[in-house]
């Protein structure tokens, strides 16, 4: 790693420094601070997923080799609860672990020895191709992530904490069918939920939705499968 000419920073944006080396964590930590960014340490898994909990995070810089719970289970972990973006830091360069990673749904995933400067250009890109999605467009549906506010066309949908929830998790990936199952695992991480839990606040988002909660155009049911976002 180098440390090199280090210019103004052109991204504002919190990140966690997940490593267990404290020469490494040390060193990236401080160049991503002299760049601008707010940076959260976490030396082990479990550290991680508690910063995550306990910090509006950007983005993750998750090394794989971590004490207490490998990176692996951090990664599965967020993805059943968190849309964060994580960029896997790790001195496996093997293909089969790359494609792991990005397969679970890692952003990127750069190899140990790695350029200060590259990690940062690679911050970057992974920041913008993420932020455009804080105004989601579906159809005639926008959520505006920043403010909190939905429109459909035109009003202003008065949402509860989990219908917001709920309906942002969909916007994010319109047709993609999600089931209750996962559903209750994302939006109620810290507590068992049922199938039924999920149906209800499905139907109560489809009541400040729909034009006709009975026929759903937008939050529609799969038979079998779960509840999607039409695209449309």
């Amino acid at each position: 790693m180098s440390m090199s000419a280090t210019g103004p920073a052109r991204v504002k944006a919190t990140v966690l420094v997940v490593e267990d080396d404290p020469r490494t964590r040390e060193v990236v930590g401080a160049f991503l601070a002299a760049q601008g960014y707010d940076v959260v340490e976490a030396q082990d898994g479990v550290e991680a997923l508690e910063r995550v909990r306990g910090h509006a995070v950007d983005v993750v810089l998750l090394d794989l080799m971590l004490p207490k719970l490998d990176g692996w289970a951090v990664l599965a972990a967020l993805r059943r609860t968190s849309a964060v973006p994580v960029v896997v830091i790790t001195a496996r360069d093997r293909v089969e672990e790359r494609v792991r990673g990005l397969r679970m749904g890692a952003d990127d995933y750069v190899v140990k020895p790695f350029d200060l400067e590259e990690l940062e250009a690679r911050l970057e890109a992974v920041l913008r191709r993420v932020r455009p999605q804080r105004r989601l467009q579906v159809g005639e549906l926008t959520v505006d992530e920043l403010r909190k506010e939905v429109r459909l066309q035109g009003r202003t949908l008065v949402l509860s904490p989990k219908e917001y929830e709920l309906l942002v998790l969909l916007a994010r990936h319109p047709g993609r069918v999600f089931s209750p199952e996962e559903l209750a695992a994302r939006l109620w991480p810290d507590r068992p939920m049922t199938p039924n839990d999920v149906a209800q606040l499905v139907y109560r988002l489809r009541r400040k939705l729909e034009p006709d909660p009975a026929k759903p155009r937008f939050v529609v049911t799969v038979p079998g499968f779960g509840y999607r976002l039409n695209p449309t």
